[in-house]
This record gives C-alpha cells, structure tokens and sequence, in this order.
C-alpha cells in the first residue's frame, strides 16, 4: 500500500457538508482521503487534490470530477485560480510524510535504512538534506535542531556535525547517524528521529509552507465552509490549533471597540480528535495523529 489514510472516515465525515459542493485535499499521497471524498460526492462535485511528489501522480483518480495539481499546497490559492476556483466548500490536510515516502528507502526519509541524505519531498527542488548537513554554517544547524527537532543539545549536535565534515562530507544517512554513537541506545532512535525531523522540515520549509495554505484555505473557504488538518507533531498542531483560535500563529489579533476578539472558525469539537487504538494498532503511523476541524466563520 502507498498510504494507509489516517482518521479516514472521520475527516471526510466532517469535511462534507454539500455534496454538490466544491472540495480540496491538498495531500493527495496515495489518494486515499480524496477517494473516499469522491464517493460522498454527487455528479455535481468537484474535487482538486494537490501533491508535489512525482510518485503520487501515479495513483491518480479516474474520474471526471477530479483534478490532481502536481504542486505544494503552498501555492493552492493561484493554483485553483487557473482552474477558475476562487471559492471551496472545504479543504482537508494530512500533514506529514507518507508511507511510501518513509518505506522508498533511497528517499533517505527513514532512520531504518541507510540512503543518500535528500528528504526532498519535490525531488526537483536543489535544496537537500545532503546540502544542510554540509553546506549550512554550524549556528544556523542549531537553530535547525533547537526550533524543529525540539532538541535540547542542539548546539553540541551542530558542532559534532561540522566537525565530523571537516574531514570528509557527510552524504548518507548512515553516516549522519554514526556521528552519534555515544548517544544512549534506550534514547537513540527517538534522538535519531527528532534529528531527522528537524532536517526534512527545513528542506522543505513545511512549516513556512503550513502556515501559507492555512491562511489561503481561510481567505478560499466559503462561509461555514470547513478546515480540516491532520497533524503528527507538536510543531504543526500548534499552529493550526492557534489559527483556528484566532487566525493567527504568533500573539493574538487586536480587540474590537467592544474588547472582543475577533474570531475567524468555530471548532467542530473542543479538543482534537485522535484515533482509536483499534486504528492505530492497524497502522502504528496513526499513534502520533491530531485532527482539529475548523468552520469558517
């Protein structure tokens, strides 16, 4: 399978409200999420499903109701303009990096196997883990590890990392891991994967790129059109858990002549939606899944 969907009949469930309506999966994967939104659909409804990773194009859907965009989500807002959208009746997000992402191994994705150091998600892009690693000067490294890896010794890290170049460049995965042997090994594979993390995000920018689509979803989304987002870490469902409170990622928006806030969604449940252990003991990817369902004000 390329990607066990994650809280599938959940988000879709709240997703649709219309099913003539107009829909967006902007993590289309596998297809998953987008097929079982296709089957709530009437002949009248559209769905545009966006990916940037080349692999995903060949799970497409044929259906002449669907649409697949080869491009980030970052770019949704002018990407259904050419298509001659300018308003949806929902956009769903599955964040985070797919099975298939994680399983192709050369993708260097995954702390289990040794592979070249890229974690692009759009392999066209020329910035790679192998150029973060070795070309990135060592302060910057830490801000990298402290800001997305939540790492606490994230200068030591940084300076192990330039040192450990200094005398030969660090291409693969393994490589990068053996720099950090004197890690415990009870804590090093989380170690291993908060390192990873902090790396893939900065390759490709996926907080930067979060924060874009939120705020194009909102300006996008018709009244009581609704926001869907499906997080794996603390990094994302914080940003979305602030956005969908005040429409903002930092700080709050300024009172009105009343004192009151102004308010941008109402939340379709209080706290976020996780999955049930049945699901997550059919997918383990699921373990970590936060769902916050916003309903534009």
């Amino acid at each position: 399978m390329y990607h066990n969907p994650v809280l599938l009949h959940k988000s879709v469930e709240d997703l649709i409200t219309n099913p003539d309506g107009i829909y967006v999966d902007v993590t289309f994967g596998g297809g998953g999420h987008s097929r079982e939104i296709l089957k709530k659909l009437s002949p009248k409804g559209r769905l545009f499903s966006f990916d940037q990773d080349l692999d995903a194009l060949e799970n497409t859907i044929d259906d002449e109701r669907f649409t697949l965009i080869n491009q980030n989500f970052r770019f949704l807002e002018n990407s259904l303009l050419a298509y001659g959208i300018s308003s949806v009746d929902g956009v769903l997000a599955d964040l985070g990096v797919s099975s298939h992402q994680f399983d192709e191994a050369t993708r260097g994705f995954s702390t289990r196997s040794d592979a070249p150091l890229d974690m692009r998600m759009n392999v066209k892009q020329q910035l790679d883990a192998k150029r973060v690693i070795n070309k990135y000067e060592e302060e910057h490294l830490a801000d990298i590890f402290h800001n997305y890896g939540e790492l606490r010794n994230s200068r030591k890290i940084a300076k192990d990392i330039v040192t450990k170049r200094l005398i030969k460049p660090i291409k693969t995965t393994q490589e990068l891991k053996d720099i950090f042997q004197y890690i415990p090994a009870p804590n090093r594979n989380k170690f291993y994967a908060q390192v990873f993390q902090a790396i893939r995000i900065e390759v490709n920018q996926e907080l930067e790129a979060l924060k874009e689509m939120l705020e194009q979803s909102y300006r996008i989304l018709k009244p009581e059109g609704r926001l869907v987002v499906i997080s794996y870490h603390s990094l994302e469902d914080r940003l979305v858990k602030r956005f969908l409170k005040n429409g903002k990622f930092e700080g709050e928006q300024p009172r009105d002549i009343y004192g009151n806030f102004p308010k941008f969604f109402n939340l379709l449940q209080t706290k976020a939606v996780i999955p049930d252990e049945n699901e997550i003991e059919e997918n383990s990817r699921a373990r970590s899944a936060k769902m916050r369902t916003g309903i534009k004000i």
